[in-house]
């Protein structure tokens, strides 16, 4: 694996424009393993991507902590100029990849900040610390977090737990103290999305949301965090699909030169990476296709295009603009030059010297990555995370309690959104197991692909309900699905509801409490990994434990 950068002057107009582009792949090593064929393409094509067209970085997404070591090996080796590889960690790097500590989202330190700005600084740089030192384990060198946007519109589908809190003032020391923490090791984070993507209610996946506030509303809400974050040496800030006519009448935040270098670069002063978003997405793909979107993204002002669909085809695009005056060539050559200050930061970066390079005798690499691995979900991680959950959870426990009465064989009722994507679910998971142990053995799982059922026709059982539900992006859904409104009607109309459990969002249970009877106990959790639940379903049952 090469670890210099070449001069400028080296590459061709096409290997700078290359540089530029991020590609999206499946963290998986073998082709029949890939989930979204859509977006990953198969090894022999990613290969070509990295080695061929000389692509300047990767987002991984799926497999094991343990195989994404390996995978991360393979890419750099493929690699002639090192590689930015990234992921969207912002729950921790076991948020993707499994094995590795998975934290609650971000909100749930912000619950913690509504009692004690100083102990949810602590949790947010620990985070921090923890996830780049675990990205670093694993060949990770780019954070895609933290989210620095405000979520101050409930039904917002596409931020929702992913924000740290619901005030300009929060969000900014918490993401600072990310920050903070992150930058104790060599790597890179992300404040996004700029200039806020917390107020809207529809999902930038799938469409392009229009912020009608005026730039007095963005000075005192959506701005303030991302010049928190810049203050703090963020290393690269990423744009927001969406429309802001305020700033910018004609075109969404991504491709406005407006936003992206008015705003962001004149008036913010931010001197480091921009990064679109992922132009895959609906709100930029539906409108304006791969290659036009890339060209317009870069006259914008951004230095890094984000997953564009077709890669060959957005670097064309790009050279194609440069070589017809359409883009100059200096504008391409400021943004690789600010590439090459990253990657010197971030990928390791050895001078050539007359002793010869630092990887003409590299390390064992197998030994190399169980040594680096050995780093991961480690006992203060751990301990840490536990915390947080324990710290962020809400929890009513009433005296006398439903619970207490149970007589027979109980429900347990868990509803999902799809199961086929719930990793966090198995026969051995909290959910699942606990609730058994205290009478409720006739577990039942409920997603939006089961057949609607006919209240009257539903078995008359004691019930402990089970939601998991928080923002899906894709899908444009920020709260309860229909399935989970029906089921919580029904059993509390026919007094079925014994206990009732949240994990996700603070929103849903927000819902609930108001038609909740005075006997019925409820816990909530950010978190929906199986330490989550086990730390929410101790604290449910607690009188039955006792």
């Amino acid at each position: 694996m090469k670890t210099f950068l070449p001069n400028l002057d080296e590459l061709t107009l096409r290997q700078q424009v290359a540089q530029m582009v991020v590609v999206r792949a499946s963290g998986f090593l073998f082709d029949h393993e890939i989930q979204y064929p859509v977006w990953e393409p198969p090894a022999a094509t990613l290969q070509h991507w990295v080695q061929d067209l000389g692509v300047g970085g990767v987002i991984l997404l799926g497999a094991s902590a343990g195989e994404i070591a390996l995978r991360t090996q393979q890419l750099q080796t493929w690699a002639s100029v090192p590689l930015l590889i990234c992921a969207d960690v912002e729950e921790g790097v076991g948020q993707r990849f499994s094995g590795a500590t998975w934290f609650p989202p971000p909100m749930a330190i912000a619950e913690v900040a509504k009692r004690d700005l100083t102990l949810a600084c602590h949790y947010a740089e620990q985070m921090g610390r923890i996830t780049a030192q675990e990205s670093l384990a694993i060949g990770l060198n780019w954070l895609l977090s933290p989210t620095v946007d405000v979520n101050n519109n409930s039904d917002n589908p596409v931020i929702n737990v992913r924000a740290f809190g619901e005030t300009p003032e929060i969000v900014g020391e918490l993401a600072k103290a990310f920050i903070r923490g992150a930058h104790q090791h060599p790597i890179l984070t992300t404040a996004k999305h700029f200039p806020g993507h917390g107020d809207t209610a529809i999902d930038s996946h799938l469409e392009l949301p229009v912020i009608p506030h005026s730039r007095d509303r963005l000075e005192q809400i959506e701005l303030p965090p991302f010049k928190a974050a810049i203050s703090a040496g963020v290393d690269v800030v990423m744009s927001a699909h969406l429309q802001i006519p305020a700033l910018d009448p004609n075109y969404p935040a991504t491709l406005s030169p407006k936003v992206l270098t008015n705003e962001l670069r004149q008036n913010l002063g931010f001197e480091g990476l921009i990064v679109t978003d992922a132009l895959v997405m609906g709100a930029i793909a539906n409108r304006y296709g791969t290659e036009e979107a890339c060209v317009l993204a870069v006259e914008a002002g951004a230095d890094i295009l984000l997953m564009p669909l077709e890669p060959e085809k957005a670097i064309t695009a790009v050279c194609e603009a440069v070589e017809s005056g359409r883009i100059s060539h200096d504008r391409i050559q400021s943004s690789v030059e600010r590439l090459w200050r990253a990657k010197q930061k971030a990928c390791a970066i050895t001078i050539p010297s007359e002793e010869g390079h630092a990887w003409e005798n590299p390390p064992e690499p197998i030994l190399e990555t169980i040594e680096l691995i050995s780093n991961i979900a480690q006992p203060d991680a751990l301990s840490i995370n536990a915390e947080l959950l324990r710290h962020s959870m809400r929890s009513y426990h009433p005296n006398p309690s439903r619970l207490d009465s149970l007589s027979g064989v109980g429900r347990n009722l868990v509803i999902v959104d799809s199961i086929l994507d719930c990793d966090f679910l198995g026969r051995t998971a909290p959910a699942i197991a606990l609730p058994a142990q205290f009478g409720f053995t006739e577990t039942q799982i409920i997603d939006r692909h089961t057949p609607h059922i006919d209240p009257s026709n539903r078995v008359q059982s004691p019930t402990v309900l089970q939601l998991f539900i928080r923002g899906n992006p894709f899908r444009g859904i920020a709260g309860l699905t229909q399935a989970a409104e029906d089921w919580f009607a029904f059993l509390l109309n026919t007094n079925q509801l014994y206990a009732i459990a949240v994990y996700g969002s603070p929103y849903v249970l927000d819902r609930f409490i108001p038609s909740l009877l005075p006997d019925v106990p409820y816990v909530f959790s950010y978190g929906q990994m199986q330490a989550a639940q086990a730390i929410a379903l101790e604290a449910l049952f607690r009188s039955n434990l006792e």
